[in-house]
């Protein structure tokens, strides 16, 4: 039976949430009431977000793009500025009536899977593929993708994806880390403590992954197949000469609202197919 607390037990929540330095949480304590089995439960789950786990562990599921996306404990939470990156995607991805077949998507690093996700819900016909390093993640992202019809690797970039699919990727979306490793530490506990430092450490500038990713990403997407990477705004000129160097056609989308910057990089519609990564 679903915990029930009284008007002045909720009050005593809200409290200790905001003692913890929950900014919502009125919203937090609403999630977390109506999540909770029993009351015991509750005060176990307020026991849990007050000491500084992320409400998306303990609910196990994260709002993103209108879906309700698993999340397991120690998998990257997906951020709602991410949302960003899947719109300027889809955009890119709408196929004239005259050019029915599946888009042909994979979500690199995906973590959880809310990025293909919510593309695949996005677009009216999908092929997704997913991949990411870290087991925790994968089979998480199973649990989502596969509700999309999709599959899943398990390895480092590109490598654990079969060959067929090199050359016809139209959107590969990379929600790469790109934290510089001296100011990883400078997260916030959430994410710092409770998430997979993989996820979040992106070398020396914030940028060893995305290099990486430009660099095999011609390989791997069809003519005119569009690479979107998420990144800070500092790092945007550093990430599109990345893009540049290794044969794509850069541009920048940033949302002042979000607070978010994505670097798109297009495979040229013509030209020799591009030689295997450095």
């Amino acid at each position: 039976m679903p915990a029930s607390p009284s008007g002045r037990a909720r009050s005593a929540i809200v409290s200790r949430l905001r003692d913890a330095g929950c900014v919502f949480a009125e919203d937090e304590a609403r999630l977390l009431i109506s999540a909770a089995p029993t009351p015991a439960g509750l005060a176990a789950m307020v026991d849990r977000r007050a000491a500084g786990q992320p409400l998306e562990h303990i609910l196990g599921w994260a709002e993103f793009g209108g879906l309700r996306i698993a999340v397991d404990p120690g998998v990257f939470v997906p951020r709602r500025r991410t949302e960003f990156l899947v719109r300027q995607a889809i955009a890119l991805a709408r196929r004239p009536a005259a050019a029915p077949r599946p888009v042909v998507v994979l979500d690199l690093c995906c973590g959880s899977g809310a990025v293909g996700a919510a593309l695949a819900a996005g677009l009216d016909q999908a092929e997704l593929y997913a991949a990411d390093i870290d087991p925790a993640a994968v089979r998480c992202a199973r649990r989502n993708v596969a509700a999309a019809g999709g599959q899943v690797y398990e390895g480092d970039l590109y490598a654990p994806l079969p060959g067929r699919l090199r050359g016809r990727i139209d959107i590969l979306a990379a929600n790469v880390p790109y934290v510089p490793t001296g100011a990883v530490g400078l997260l916030p506990a959430e994410a710092r403590v409770h998430e997979p430092r993989v996820a979040l450490d992106g070398g020396a500038d914030g940028l060893d992954v995305l290099r990486r990713v430009t660099a095999g990403a011609p390989q791997w997407l069809a003519p005119g197949g569009h690479l979107l990477v998420e990144t800070s705004e500092p790092q945007a000129p550093l990430a599109i000469e990345a893009a540049a160097r290794d044969g794509l056609i850069p541009r920048v989308a940033r949302s002042r609202a979000l607070n978010t910057t994505v670097v798109i990089g297009t495979r040229p519609s013509r030209g020799p197919r591009p030689s295997a990564p450095r």
